[in-house]
């Protein structure tokens, strides 16, 4: 006999569900239709009652939630009811709720939300419950939950059906509780630091700021091709020009790009951009507000991910990417002068590079190659190759490179920051010469922008900028192994 993702037959599941509809059926004949009730006026929640029980002891409460458990032992039954915060026990006694309201009790089923109200007390094992004097059915479950929720032998289905991994798992709820308490902590720290909130367009006609393949659509009141944006970069700097000196925005961007545990092609991103601040400030202000945040939603400065402790307390290392590749190569591309010499270096070290790659794409190649993977600690790695570096200052005393690092943990980028470049005329040398990459072959390479070249020209004043990977953020704070565990909605292959 055929299964389906419960691992119950399809026959015995299909009597479950007319059992429901019938009890439905039978309730609404009565006129008695619980979707008919539009409110239930809670004063409590679970956890609040437990914390608070010294003062609301034999005090009546009124909280709703999930029915999650039911024994029925007779003319007194207990229950489970799930909400938000928790789990509460309920004492359901005949006597104190009337027999055709204790009848109907004993015909609700797990799954359904059910508003009660009763008295705060302790059984005789010292469990903290209510003595129940009303239960009302608020809505009907018309699917049974699945008895262990980890037991389903298609893990996807926690992805697909969000809705019952929330019921069903604890940390799932936790983690996304935690999400929220991390997003929020970051706005605090901004607003604290006279930053302002906007929001920039998705749907934009030229997508720039990264290194990534758009998404494309049509709008068919312009008839003109848009695209998903890829990054806030560009028009955040636009802001800059405008006189508003401190910019953020927390928003989602699209890639057109692979899944795997880290990659998810919608995904949320911060851009924060401060005027009159270079790199170096962008790394003070990475490293306190990480700190600020672990300490806020976590309580700690060390973090543990996957049992490898992280310590946001001490100060974050910085080193050059050259000095990093020469650290973990053996490699010295101060040693290296041409393209030529690049190649040679990675035939010997077995780097894969393509014919269109320069002496700093193949640098970088070395660093994904060597690097990445023992950047455990918090680590700034600063002063990338200009070649893929197509918005950033040059360093004035070594104009190979620019005035960028990244923020390494767990071997991981969890950011991307910049002396911003606001040379115009160097602005539109670099778009030029990313045109020419993208007509060599590489997909991903920026397309020039000329409102912001136009912006740039009126005026935009020496200002840092850095990109934060939110969703990362999350997995390492909560310890969770993939992306798709801190996204409530992950993109998923469409069942046919």
């Amino acid at each position: 006999m055929a299964e389906n993702q419960n691992n119950a037959p399809v026959q015995q599941l299909s009597e479950i569900l007319q059992v429901r509809r019938d009890k439905l059926k039978t309730l609404q004949d009565a006129g008695q239709d619980p979707f008919q009730i539009t409110k239930f006026d809670v004063t409590h929640h679970a956890e609040e009652v437990k914390a608070q029980y010294d003062a609301l002891e034999n005090t009546e409460v009124m909280i709703a939630g999930r029915m999650m458990a039911k024994r029925i032992m007779g003319k007194a039954s207990f229950a489970h009811v799930q909400d938000l915060s928790g789990k509460m026990q309920l004492y359901v006694a005949r006597d104190s709720l009337g027999e055709e309201a204790y009848a109907g009790f004993k015909k609700m089923d797990i799954g359904d939300i059910i508003g009660v109200k009763g008295t705060v007390f302790k059984t005789k094992t010292e469990e903290i419950s209510l003595h129940v004097t009303e239960i009302t059915l608020l809505s009907k479950s018309l699917q049974p939950l699945p008895e262990k929720f980890h037991g389903l032998t298609n893990v996807d289905m926690r992805y697909r059906q969000r809705y019952v991994d929330l019921i069903t798992n604890p940390e799932a709820k936790d983690t996304f509780i935690k999400r929220s308490k991390i997003i929020s902590s970051i706005r605090r720290f901004l607003d604290a630091q006279g930053f302002m909130e906007v929001e920039t367009p998705m749907l934009v006609s030229n997508a720039g700021g990264a290194a990534a393949r758009p998404f494309e659509t049509h709008f068919n009141a312009l008839d003109e091709d848009f695209k998903l944006r890829i990054s806030l970069e560009l028009y955040l700097k636009r802001l800059i020009v405008g006189g508003l000196e401190r910019v953020y925005e927390i928003g989602r961007v699209f890639r057109n790009e692979g899944l795997d545990t880290r990659h998810n092609p919608e995904f949320t991103l911060m851009e924060l951009y401060q005027a009159y601040t270079d790199y170096h400030g962008m790394m003070d202000l990475t490293e306190n507000m990480f700190r600020h945040v672990a300490k806020e939603v976590l309580g700690t400065t060390t973090i543990t991910y996957n049992g490898v402790e992280m310590d946001l307390g001490k100060p974050f290392a910085r080193i050059t990417m050259v000095d990093a590749v020469k650290q973990y190569s053996g490699v010295d591309f101060k040693e290296i002068h041409t393209v030529e010499e690049a190649r040679a270096a990675a035939d010997l070290h077995h780097v894969e590079y393509e014919d269109r790659h320069t002496k700093g794409d193949i640098l970088n190649l070395f660093f994904e190659t060597f690097v990445e993977e023992h950047l455990i600690q918090p680590t700034f790695v600063m002063d990338h190759p200009v070649e893929i570096s197509p918005l950033t200052k040059k360093k004035p005393d070594d104009p190979e490179y620019v005035e960028r690092f990244e923020m390494f943990m767990n071997g991981w980028e969890m950011a991307n920051a910049y002396s911003e470049l606001n040379d115009p005329i160097d602005q539109r040398e670099r778009f030029a010469e990313q045109e020419k990459q993208f007509a060599a072959g590489d997909e991903e390479a920026n397309h020039t922008d000329e409102d912001f070249l136009n912006a740039l020209e009126i005026g935009m004043p020496p200002t840092g900028g850095i990109g934060y990977g939110i969703d990362r953020l999350c997995m390492l704070f909560t310890d969770s192994p993939a992306i798709r565990d801190v996204l409530l909605f992950p993109t998923m292959k469409t069942i046919d």
